[in-house]
C-alpha cells in the first residue's frame, strides 16, 4: 500500500502523517510531496525517514492513494494527472468540492456514494464537516428547515504564519518582545476577533461562508435545507467552534437530541449546564470526534434548537476525515 501525501511539510499534511500513523493505517510506502524547494528534505513516518520528492515523482511511484493538502491551484494541476495515472485522490482543497461530477464526502454521512471510478474526492471545508456531522443524525429525525451557523474559527485554519503572528503578537503583549513577523491578516488577531474568513463575494458574504451554505446541502444530498453562516476568526489554535441554530420541520425533546447525538458516529456529547461543562477547543485539539453541547430549545419560536459544536480542524477538519476515506475505500477494496 504507496501512500502518497501532497503538502507534506504544511500543516494539514504533517497531520495527515500523524493520522496515517495513529490510525495504524497499512502504509507500505510512503511518498512524501512538496514544493520544488522542498524536494530532498527529509520527513519521519513511524520511526523512518523518506525524502520529500516532486509530484512528477509520485505519479511515476504509483501509489495507489495520494492524500492532497497543498492548495487549490496545486490540486488543480495535479489532481488530474494522479487520477490519470490511476490514483485515487483525496483532496483537502476547495478546488473540487463543488464540481458536480466529484463527491464531497464525510464518511459518516456518505461514504456510500463511492465507487471505484472516483478517482478525485473532495474532503469538505473543516467548518463544514463538524456541522454536518452533528446535524446528519437530527436531519433524519426531525428534517432541517434552516440552519443559522456563526463560526469561530482557529487560526490553525489559515495556516503556519497565522499561527506564527498570533504568537509574535502574544509574546509582545505578554513578555514585551517586539519581533519581526510575517502578517498573514490584515489586522492582529491576538486579543482582537476578525469577521472576515476568505474573500467577499458580490452577495457581501465571504467565500468561507458561501462554502458552508452550498456543502452543506451537497453532503446532505438535501438542496432544501437553507443555510445562512457568519465566519469568524479567532485567537485560538486548538480548533473551530461553531453555535449552530436548527429550524425543524417536526417538534423534538431535548431527551431525544441527546440521545441520538450520543448514539450517532463520532460525536461526543458534553452538555452538563449545571457543572459548568461544554465543549471548548482546548478539550477537542488532539482529537478525532465532534463534541457538541450548550443544547437548548430556541425560545423564539418553535421545533427549533440551539447547540454549540467544537472539533480540531486539522483532524476531523482535514486530515481525519480525509484518513478516514481512505480507510473506507481500502475497506470496500475500492482502491487499484
Amino acid at each position: 500500500m504507496k501512500v502518497a501525501v501532497v503538502g507534506a511539510t504544511g500543516l494539514v499534511g504533517s497531520k495527515m502523517l500523524q493520522v496515517l500513523a495513529e490510525r495504524n493505517f497499512p502504509v507500505t510506502e510512503l511518498i512524501p510531496v512538496a514544493s520544488e524547494k522542498s524536494v530532498g528534505k527529509e520527513i519521519e513516518f513511524k520511526g523512518k525517514k523518506y525524502k520529500v520528492v516532486s509530484a512528477t515523482d509520485a505519479i511515476a511511484a504509483q501509489p495507489a492513494v495520494a492524500l492532497f493538502s497543498a492548495g487549490g491551484s496545486t490540486s488543480l494541476e495535479w489532481a488530474p494527472k494522479f487520477a490519470a495515472a490511476g490514483i485515487t485522490v483525496i483532496d483537502n482543497s476547495s478546488a473540487w468540492r463543488m464540481d458536480p461530477g466529484k463527491k464531497l464526502v464525510v464518511p459518516e454521512l456518505n461514504a456510500d456514494i463511492l465507487t471505484k471510478d472516483d478517482k478525485i474526492i473532495a474532503n469538505p471545508n473543516c467548518s463544514t464537516i463538524q456541522m454536518v456531522v452533528a446535524l446528519n443524525p437530527l436531519h433524519k429525525k426531525f428534517g432541517i428547515k434552516r440552519v443559522v451557523v456563526s463560526t469561530y474559527q482557529s487560526v490553525t485554519g489559515t495556516g503556519v504564519k497565522a499561527v506564527t503572528q498570533l504568537r509574535a503578537e502574544r509574546e509582545k503583549e505578554v513578555k514585551g518582545i517586539a519581533s519581526e513577523y510575517p502578517m498573514a491578516y490584515k489586522y492582529p488577531i491576538d486579543l482582537n476577533v476578525i469577521p472576515q474568513i476568505d474573500v467577499f463575494l458580490d452577495n457581501g458574504y465571504t467565500k468561507e461562508e458561501m462554502k458552508m451554505v452550498h456543502e452543506t446541502k451537497k453532503i446532505m444530498r438535501d438542496d432544501s435545507i437553507r443555510v445562512t453562516a457568519t465566519t469568524v476568526r479567532i485567537p485560538v489554535v486548538g480548533g473551530h467552534s461553531e453555535a449552530v441554530n436548527v429550524e425543524f420541520e417536526n417538534d423534538f425533546s431535548l431527551d431525544d437530541v441527546k440521545s441520538l447525538l450520543s448514539k450517532a458516529p463520532g460525536i461526543i456529547v458534553t452538555d452538563e449546564p449545571a457543572s459548568q461543562v461544554y465543549p471548548m477547543p482546548m478539550d477537542a485539539h488532539e482529537k478525532d470526534e465532534v463534541f457538541v453541547g450548550r443544547l437548548r430549545r430556541d425560545e423564539s419560536q418553535p421545533n427549533t434548537l440551539n447547540m454549540w459544536v467544537v472539533s480540531d480542524n486539522l483532524r476531523k477538519g482535514a486530515a481525519t476525515n480525509a484518513v478516514q476515506i481512505a480507510e473506507y475505500l481500502l475497506s470496500k477494496n475500492l482502491l487499484n
